[in-house]
């Protein structure tokens, strides 16, 4: 009885082995192409991960739309579904995290460690944490942006220069506004998703105090369970509408959810009112 058992097991888990054994070919995305990158300001090591629309080969006159992203593997997959349904004609680059990012008292960085030090506008007030993430060098990464990514780009594909977004969220969504008050000819449009200001809100407060005018569309949500996080979008969005020298085009909504509930319908709210202005 036992020995039969044991017989048919091994016939049920046949065909496991067997599945685990075979190797399958790695799927990509249609159309994306990787794109390495130096970032001339830091020296590090950056990849642009670039979807091109459908019909980009068929007319070798016609220029596209820019949609430019942080946290690029985190994002491409809702933007890439978004972008298909919502405004297909539009190439999106995401702009990944710094490929060689160096150990951290003998340990490798997590993949993700260079957006702490990349989207953030000012330095922690946590000396511990300041040494291991390095916070506040959004004007560093900005610099890279505008003088190596932008180019690149326009370099390589059929960009329109004069239509270009974009979209971060969380922390990408501070460094989008900082870039906003800053420089914010970077972009003629953005969509600032759940912005993690924090600490950030005074500061940015008054760079756009010394902003002359600002001249962009602006998106901006949070989800309805993020409190902490809405005083800060709050304070900085009553700034925002009494700019006095602005042709600022804002829109606020807000989204159901917590942090991370919140994304998927910040992405799909974001790109539509995107593919309607």
């Amino acid at each position: 009885m036992m020995k039969k058992f044991v017989q048919t097991l091994i016939c049920m888990m046949l065909p496991l082995w067997s599945l685990q054994a075979m190797e399958f070919e790695a799927y990509a995305m249609p159309r994306t192409q990787v794109v390495p990158i130096t970032n001339s300001v830091n020296g590090g090591q950056y990849e642009l991960l670039v979807k091109l629309p459908e019909d980009y080969g068929k007319d070798s006159k016609h220029r596209y739309p820019v949609v430019y992203f942080t946290d690029a593997v985190w994002q491409l997959d809702l933007l890439s579904a978004a972008t298909t349904f919502l405004m297909d004609d539009v190439i999106l680059v995401g702009i990944s995290w710094q490929k060689d990012m160096p150990k951290v008292d003998g340990q490798i960085a997590a993949p993700h460690a260079s957006r702490f030090r990349d989207y953030t506008a000012t330095a922690s007030t946590d000396k511990a944490r300041q040494a291991k993430y390095h916070f506040g060098q959004a004007e560093k990464h900005l610099a890279f942006i505008r003088e190596d990514v932008i180019k690149r780009v326009d370099s390589l594909y059929r960009t329109k220069p004069d239509q270009r977004a974009y979209f971060g969220y969380s922390l990408g969504g501070q460094f989008g506004m900082y870039a906003l008050v800053t420089q914010p000819d970077t972009f003629n449009h953005y969509i600032l998703g759940s912005p993690a200001l924090g600490g950030s809100v005074d500061y940015l407060s008054e760079l756009l105090s010394k902003q002359k005018q600002l001249n962009a569309n602006v998106f901006i949500s949070y989800g309805d369970q993020e409190a902490r996080l809405k005083t800060h979008v709050d304070r900085l969005l009553v700034k925002l509408n009494a700019h006095t020298q602005s042709k600022l085009f804002l829109t606020h909504e807000v989204m159901e959810g917590n942090h991370s509930q919140a994304v998927p319908m910040t992405v799909a709210r974001g790109v539509s009112w995107l593919s309607n202005l």
